[in-house]
C-alpha cells in the first residue's frame, strides 16, 4: 500500500446473486486527488463507486469479498456505516434536493450529526455553499425550496449538502450526465478547486471531462480494471490495446 492512499482496495470480487459484477479488483487511490472512472455502460463502475461507501450494502442478494481500506482500516469490518458516510460523501447522477429549503438541505446532515446551535448551522450553511460556489445566487433565498433551483444549481446544492459533513472522500457519479455544458463547466471548475481539501472519485462517461478535471484515470471493462495510472498517460500512450480501442471511439 502505498504511503498516500487514501482508499486501498485488495482482491475486491462483487456479486448480486450469480452475477459476478467486480472481478478481482486491486487499486490505490490517492488522497487529495481527482480520480475518474471510465468504461462503457454497466462495467462496474458505479457498482465500485457505491463500494467505497457501502452503498451496496443495500441491494439484495450483493456479496462482497476483498478488502477495502480507508485510511487503512477496513471499511467492512467494525466500521460504523453512518460514519464511514460522513467521511466518504456522495453526489449522484440526477440532482437529488430534499423537497425543503435550500437552507435545510444543507443543514440536515449537521443536525443528523448532533448539531443544533442556529450560529454554528449558519456558518456550516454559508461555508458549504460558498465551496460549492453557489452562495451568491442563493443567499437572498435559503429559506425557498431547493426544487425551484436550475438542474445545475441543484447539483452544486448537493455538493455543498456532501459538504456540509465534512467528509475527506467524495464520491461522484457522473455528475454532470443531466446537465447543460455551462453547469457542467461550473461544476468542473468546482471540482478542480474543492481537489485542495478533498479526496475526489468520479464515474464519468465523458472522456473529456476525464482528461480535463483528474489526475488518475482508471479504466474499468466487464468488471476488471483493465488500466489504470496518470490520466494524460493513459489517454496519450495506453498500455492495453482495449483502453486505446474504448478512447479512441472503437467501442463504448
Amino acid at each position: 500500500m502505498s504511503e498516500q492512499a487514501k482508499f486501498s482496495v485488495k482482491g475486491l470480487d462483487l456479486y448480486y446473486g450469480d452475477f459476478h459484477a467486480l472481478k478481482d479488483v486491486n487499486l490505490d487511490i490517492n488522497a487529495k486527488e481527482i480520480t475518474a472512472f471510465i468504461g462503457p455502460s454497466g462495467c462496474g463502475k458505479s457498482t465500485f463507486l457505491k463500494t467505497l461507501n457501502r452503498m451496496n450494502d443495500l441491494v439484495e442478494g450483493c456479496k462482497i469479498t476483498g478488502d477495502v481500506r480507508l485510511d487503512g482500516e477496513n471499511i467492512y469490518s467494525g466500521m460504523d456505516v453512518s460514519q464511514l458516510r460522513k467521511r466518504v460523501g456522495m453526489v449522484f447522477q440526477k440532482p437529488n434536493p430534499f423537497p425543503m429549503s435550500i437552507y435545510d438541505n444543507i443543514a440536515y446532515g449537521p443536525r443528523t450529526h448532533g448539531i443544533h446551535n442556529k450560529a454554528k448551522l449558519n456558518e456550516i450553511v454559508e461555508t458549504s455553499l460558498r465551496q460549492a460556489a453557489i452562495w451568491d445566487e442563493v443567499k437572498d433565498r435559503l429559506n425557498k425550496s431547493a426544487l425551484g433551483m436550475s438542474g445545475g444549481q441543484q447539483q452544486r446544492l448537493c455538493i455543498a449538502r456532501a459538504l456540509a459533513v465534512q467528509p475527506e472522500v467524495i464520491l461522484m457519479d457522473e455528475p454532470t450526465s443531466a446537465l447543460d455544458p455551462i453547469s457542467t463547466s461550473k461544476i468542473e471548475d468546482l471540482v478542480i478547486e474543492l481537489k485542495k481539501d478533498y479526496t475526489i472519485i468520479m464515474v464519468t462517461h465523458n472522456m473529456q471531462q476525464a482528461t480535463r478535471v483528474s489526475d488518475k484515470t482508471v479504466f474499468f471493462l466487464l468488471g476488471e480494471i483493465i488500466e489504470s495510472g496518470d490520466t494524460e498517460k493513459l489517454f496519450s500512450v495506453p498500455t492495453d490495446k482495449r483502453t486505446e480501442d474504448y478512447i479512441t471511439g472503437r467501442f463504448g
